[in-house]
């Protein structure tokens, strides 16, 4: 199996069973159906606790966001690849998409919870941070760290439900980059972070003209990319089997990006807004404070929006429990699916995840968050910090994955 395969956002092979396996591919065929019994399950006992509901909702959408993830092959950086290297446009329209449908939830619960956001107070718990150089380089890095890995790093969450060889050494060197984020936060902060301004733009149009100078850009922006729209390519008719849709074949991605901003939305009304870093980040910081690699004090850090990276004291934490759902989920849907694919990694493999990984885990931690926590929660909840993030993502990745390409380093 090639990288691009593996890595990309290109549907994975659906292996072919040889002639008298039935019983065989049983077990297979129960196991989506036991994992996903096992997580509602988990949730129930869970809401039955004492201050358990948070946990129990946060483990069901992250089950659901590992489901629609796998599913619609929606990865950041794969989709905009697929633009700058094929020239399809499909990729960038789903996270469009994705915008357009959580920046929509998000004003209807916004304006029910603070009905005049002109007053200095914020939206609680939204991702909203300070805007300058350092939020800039911190998206580049991140953009790079997801063309040297291959994906971001939600989506090598969900790959490694599918048995990426990749994806572990990836999520490991993100908790080193995380570490080394934590090193370098106090010189960027008092040279630049702690004199940033955070930006809400329903502070200064109203919500109804942020939304529409949001959803207005986003219109821009689709408009450009459905120029490079390829034509259709003509199928053959066949009955449409439901069931074969939503469990075995490709979502459109455009359904994935719809249901990705709903999930955000819904989880920001019962949770708070989507991020998968949080977990990461607290338990990379505590196992470097126990080994002493920590400054003595984070200047700042803690004040800000976004995914926090608090020294986790509890066993179970709600990030934790929508990390877990979403790799357990996806790993059923890619078992439904015959897409779990393991296998055994090269030293290729092994450098790029780690080097990658690195480089995605600095960037998040310098820049409050990833793709998911600064770039859509933060743009969905009308954050400028998530536009600037997000522009400077891509062109990381972009210049990455073109100097990659001309050096023969990255396929």
């Amino acid at each position: 199996m090639t990288d691009r395969l593996a890595e990309g956002a290109l549907p994975l092979p659906r292996p072919h069973a040889p002639a008298g396996t039935a019983a065989r591919a049983l077990p297979r065929r129960l196991a989506p159906a036991a994992i996903a019994a096992g997580l509602a399950g988990a949730a129930w006992w869970l809401a039955g606790q004492p201050g358990g509901t948070r946990l129990a909702l946060s483990l069901t959408f992250g089950a659901l966001f590992g489901f629609v993830l796998q599913r619609s092959r929606f990865c950041f950086y794969c989709l905009g690849r697929d633009f700058l290297v094929a020239g399809d446009p499909r990729g960038l329209l789903g996270i469009l998409a994705a915008l357009a449908a959580g920046l929509a939830g998000y004003a209807v619960v916004l304006g029910a919870w603070m009905p005049d956001p002109a007053g200095t107070r914020l939206p609680p718990d939204a991702h909203i941070g300070p805007v300058g150089p350092v939020l800039v380089l911190a998206g580049a890095v991140f953009g790079a760290g997801m063309a040297v890995s291959g994906s971001c790093i939600s989506a090598h969450l969900y790959r490694l439900g599918e048995g990426s060889p990749t994806a572990p050494f990836a999520l490991v060197g993100t908790g080193l980059g995380f570490v080394l984020g934590f090193a370098t936060w106090n010189p960027l902060y008092l040279a630049s972070v702690s004199e940033m301004p955070v930006l809400w733009l329903p502070r200064h149009l109203g919500y109804a003209g942020s939304l529409a100078a949001a959803l207005g850009l986003l219109a821009v922006l689709a408009w450009a990319l459905l120029r490079h729209l390829p034509a259709p390519e003509p199928r053959p008719a066949v009955r449409p089997d439901p069931l074969r849709a939503v469990f075995t074949g490709r979502w459109p991605v455009w359904l994935g990006g719809l249901a990705v901003g709903a999930i955000g939305a819904l989880a920001y009304l019962r949770v708070g807004p989507l991020g998968v870093t949080a977990e990461i980040g607290g338990r990379s910081r505590q196992a470097a404070g126990a080994l002493g690699l920590l400054p003595e004090r984070l200047e700042g850090l803690d004040s800000f929006r976004g995914c926090a990276t608090a020294v986790r004291d509890a066993v179970l934490t709600p990030n934790g429990l929508f990390v877990g759902g979403l790799v357990l989920a996806s790993f059923a849907a890619a078992l439904a699916a015959g897409q779990f694919c393991p296998a055994r990694p090269t030293g290729s493999q092994v450098l790029r995840g780690l080097l990658g990984g690195v480089l995605l885990g600095w960037g998040a931690m310098t820049g409050l968050g990833c793709s998911v926590g600064t770039l859509l929660s933060g743009i969905t909840a009308g954050a400028v910090s998530g536009w600037v993030f997000g522009l400077a993502m891509f062109a990381g990745s972009g210049l990455t994955l073109w100097l990659g390409r001309r050096t023969g380093l990255l396929a």
